[in-house]
């Protein structure tokens, strides 16, 4: 069995026997001003090229940006990813992508896209399957940004539609596709099939995910205090790539 501290955190089984789940933003990386200001460290790269060797190819990052985007971002690397919140899975890195959900109407991800007149400062994500509204830049308008997008979901009733609230975004999506129900799936194709999901996440889009966890007996550990994982938390990014980090070299020792 791996150790891991402090004590509070479970003992996970055997490398060999476990399947990684990690979220991105908020989780692996710095939440930085806009979503393409993001920078990969190259301890972080090293670290998951050496868990994606030891899991055997089980290790997968799991996000609701789209997958060619978190390619950019990780490349060279390239890893199984369930993107979109679910609305896209690649089980393997040369497998082609599967679409789990169907795009938000033109008409929808554009009235969306027009609550950034607003300020300056709101900065629009429109990733087809979702509208993201960063206001990071605009603190003092996030009233005035959820009425409108609350307005605008209304104005769409046969979408189906959810507002996901999250660090300093409100992102609205189709309800019926989950990162909970993207992991579900993954679970059951291998490498991850008939193994102990070791999922990580910081807010309240990995919820769904902490959810499922229990069907396949698996650990769910959050970082801050957004959300609580149900078997423990990590202080900080900063405390997650460590860990990881010694999780690489414990592996593939």
């Amino acid at each position: 069995m791996l150790d891991m501290t402090p004590t509070r955190w479970p003992r996970l089984p055997e490398i060999d026997a476990i399947a990684l789940l990690l979220d991105i933003d908020g989780t692996l990386l710095d939440i930085v001003a806009t979503p393409d200001a993001v920078r990969v460290p190259r301890d972080l790269r090293a670290a998951l090229a050496r868990l994606a060797a030891a899991t055997r190819g089980a290790c997968a990052l799991v996000s609701g940006r789209l997958v060619a985007d978190i390619d950019r971002i990780f490349a060279p690397l390239v890893l199984p990813a369930i993107g979109a919140h679910g609305g896209e899975m690649r089980v393997a890195p040369r497998q082609k992508l599967r679409r789990r959900g169907v795009a938000l109407s033109a008409a929808l991800r554009g009235d969306l896209a027009r609550v950034a007149s607003l300020d300056i400062g709101i900065v629009v994500e429109d990733k087809g399957y979702s509208v993201a509204l960063h206001y990071r830049g605009a603190l003092h308008y996030e009233q005035r940004i959820l009425q409108a997008v609350t307005r605008i979901v209304a104005e769409h009733p046969g979408e189906a539609l959810v507002v996901l609230p999250g660090k300093c975004v409100f992102e609205v999506k189709r309800g019926d596709v989950t990162k909970g129900e993207g992991v579900r799936e993954l679970m059951s194709h291998a490498p991850f099939a008939g193994r102990v999901p070791v999922f990580i996440g910081d807010d309240i889009t990995d919820e769904t995910v902490f959810e499922v966890l229990p069907c396949f007996d698996g650990i769910g550990l959050s970082v801050g205090t957004a959300i609580s994982g149900p078997h423990g938390s990590f202080a900080n990014v900063a405390q997650v790539r460590e860990w990881l980090g010694v999780l690489a070299r414990k592996g593939s020792g």
